[in-house]
């Protein structure tokens, strides 16, 4: 997706962010980077169960709040049914590539 296989790219408005999500999780967390059949995803585990935009919500707002960023500029633009989703980030594209670069340093090893 992105440069050097990095879960996200840059995008029209902001920046687009691969997730794995596991819904029915102990705790709401971006815990972090996963291989998937699409490439390098962020592990983002919600306590919501996957059924009626459930699960979706609270990605959106779980990744939302892991940045700092309002949860309104987080939306869900592919992936919507499936475990593995794109998020969109809304911004200064420099800026917020350099807050999940942060981020993600700050995230354990998997």
């Amino acid at each position: 997706m992105g440069l050097g296989g990095d879960p996200w790219r840059r995008g029209k408005s902001g920046i687009e962010v691969r997730a794995r999500v596991v819904p029915r999780s102990s705790k709401d967390q971006v815990e972090g980077i996963d291989e998937t059949p699409q490439g390098p995803a962020l592990r983002v585990r919600v306590r919501a169960v996957p059924d009626k935009g459930q699960a979706n919500r609270s990605v959106e707002k779980t990744v939302a709040d892991w940045l700092g960023v309002p949860r309104t500029s987080v939306a869900i633009t592919a992936g919507t049914t499936s475990r593995v989703k794109l998020v969109a980030i809304a911004g200064k594209p420099d800026f917020v590539e350099a807050v999940i670069r942060d981020r993600v340093a700050e995230l354990k090893p998997s």
